[in-house]
């Protein structure tokens, strides 16, 4: 399963295996390292994105040319997009918390494919690196936006086949990951544990797996489809060849918004985890919560043409897409009805991931009423296309899973590592974080609202008081992010050492291993024996217990 023999008294850090050095890291078939790998290439592509964010703001700051032409502006929002959505949001909580803690949360020593895992990751690593590298090529970048919509995107003389090979290749890389969880989920998990005794973190990534194992494959097929088409004329997509347009965006969306779902459902389980936890109780609804995930993954596959309300669909198409698009609210909506009544006369601890925790709830709660405002017929002919969109989008994405992911981080850094944070100082971070994003994107609901469209690189006048006050936020949350990843890594490289198992006071299995977690997780393969989802008074037979 490993690379070398079961040794529980050395942690996964510092096990000596067949290899040493940077091979010991990108050879290995533990979970654990494979996570961090992840971890570590993903948060190199956030920053990269996170500076093209930056440049696309900088722009909008005046009207006309602040710092970049046109062309060069296309490009910048294009490469945001592309390394935001496919090389960070995706594959963020699953490629990385998923890895490191399905196992140990299920009670397996590893996943069902660790060889499998690898090639996951070195999927991944190879569609960043293509995508990065198009940058550079002659040509110059995409400059089509993340969508790649035909017709653009077969006429333009940009490197687009390096970007679209780039994301056929991660979405391979997603497809890999969701195998193996699924497997292991149905195969690996620990004696006595039905699947209503598993952890909500565990129901929401069986749920995405199955969206990654099924969606991914259409959109794959669809982007090698416009490189056949730029490559030899064929026509599919290009009304000039014969071909529809709008059979690409029905494609596209098939499997783009079921990715918002891969996106947005790990952190539903992050927030699932932490939420009782900092408020010592028990998870108000568990069998709810982790049914409404089955419920967004199921529903969330059948929505697509929400997006396409302007193409011109049949009158009984957009009736039904737009019912959907409401109903697919509820599960969302029994989400955040159970956490709060979970918070409820709860004894509240607001330590720094409780604190990411509840602006989850906040700022995505804002994303799914604008949602909502979106799936009515009359009003998405207004504001189709518009910043509102733009607004809208990064408040369940980076609002949600953004801040979904720096929770888990929180939450779970000092198991991963052994290591504590600084807790004034994280919680410094965090309000930089909440308000500098909420002063940029907010501003864009209320101009997009006035008729800004989205993905200008000019504007009108009368637009600028509220780009101004966007870019403004845009400086305040950069400092948040540099705040917070200064203060992970002072901790990893100088924080107090710690070997307590169970900081937090969490239930789950991975607070009954030590920290850091060892090579193969359990010595004795953990036995689950009572009520769902509350694991203590003797409910795990851990390793301690067996000897």
């Amino acid at each position: 399963m490993n690379n070398n023999a079961a040794d529980n008294s050395v942690s996964y850090l510092h096990y000596k295996g067949k290899y040493s050095g940077l091979k010991a890291w990108i050879l290995s078939t533990d979970h654990k390292r494979i996570g961090l790998l992840y971890m570590v290439t993903m948060l190199f592509f956030f920053s990269v994105g996170v500076t093209f964010g930056v440049l696309m703001r900088l722009e909008l700051l005046t009207p006309g040319k602040t710092i970049v032409g046109p062309q060069t502006y296309n490009s910048f929002f294009t490469l945001h997009g592309i390394i935001m959505i496919f090389l960070f949001i995706i594959p963020g909580l699953p490629a990385v918390f998923g890895n490191f803690f399905l196992p140990i949360m299920i009670g397996a020593k590893d996943v069902s494919f660790p060889r499998l895992n690898l090639l996951s990751w070195w999927l991944f690593l190879a569609g960043g690196i293509m995508a990065i590298v198009s940058v550079l090529m002659p040509g110059g970048p995409v400059d089509t936006g993340w969508t790649f919509y035909i017709p653009y995107s077969v006429r333009t003389n940009t490197n687009v086949i390096p970007a679209l090979l780039a994301a056929f290749t991660l979405g391979f890389s997603s497809i890999l990951t969701g195998i193996n969880f699924v497997t292991t989920i149905h195969r690996l998990r620990a004696p006595g544990m039905g699947w209503f005794k598993m952890p909500l973190f565990i129901w929401s990534l069986y749920s995405t797996a199955w969206i990654q194992i099924l969606a991914t494959p259409i959109v794959g097929i669809t982007l090698l489809l416009v490189v056949f088409e730029r490559l030899f004329g064929v026509g599919i997509f290009d009304p000039a060849l014969g071909g529809d347009p709008v059979l690409y965006q029905h494609l596209f969306w098939i499997y783009s918004h079921p990715a918002v779902y891969i996106m947005i459902l790990p952190a539903m389980g992050v927030i699932s985890e932490i939420i009782p936890v900092f408020s010592h109780r028990t998870i108000f609804g568990y069998k709810f919560i982790a049914l409404s995930s089955v419920a967004i993954a199921l529903l969330g596959s059948l929505v697509w043409a929400h997006h396409m309300f302007t193409v011109g669909m049949s009158g009984t198409a957009m009736f039904l897409f737009s019912l959907l698009t409401f109903i697919v609210a509820i599960p969302s909506a029994i989400k955040v009805f159970n956490w709060v009544s979970t918070l409820y006369k709860g004894s509240i601890q607001t330590d720094p991931p409780l604190l990411f925790a509840l602006a989850f709830i906040f700022l995505f709660s804002i994303g799914g009423f604008t949602g909502l405002i979106q799936g009515a017929l009359s009003v998405n002919m207004h504001i189709h296309d518009t910043s509102f969109i733009v607004a809208h989008f990064h408040y369940v994405m980076f609002g949600g899973t953004g801040f979904g992911i720096f929770a888990a981080m929180h939450y779970w850094w000092p198991k991963m590592f052994g290591r504590k944070y600084d807790f004034k100082r994280a919680k410094r971070a965090f309000w930089f974080l909440f308000v500098g994003f909420n002063t940029l994107y907010f501003p864009m609901f209320v101009m997009g609202w006035l008729g800004m469209p989205r993905r200008y690189y000019d504007y009108l006048p009368q637009y600028q008081v509220y780009h101004v006050i966007s870019t403004v936020g845009s400086w305040i949350l950069v400092t948040g992010l540099f705040l917070m990843f200064k203060n992970l890594v002072s901790a990893l490289m100088y924080g107090e050492k710690t070997t307590e198992q169970n900081p937090w006071g969490g239930e789950t299995l991975e607070w009954s291993t030590t920290t850091p977690p060892p090579l193969e997780n359990f010595a004795v393969i953990p036995v689950v024996t009572d009520a769902p989802y509350v694991y203590k008074d003797n409910d795990v037979l851990t390793q301690e217990d067996t000897h």
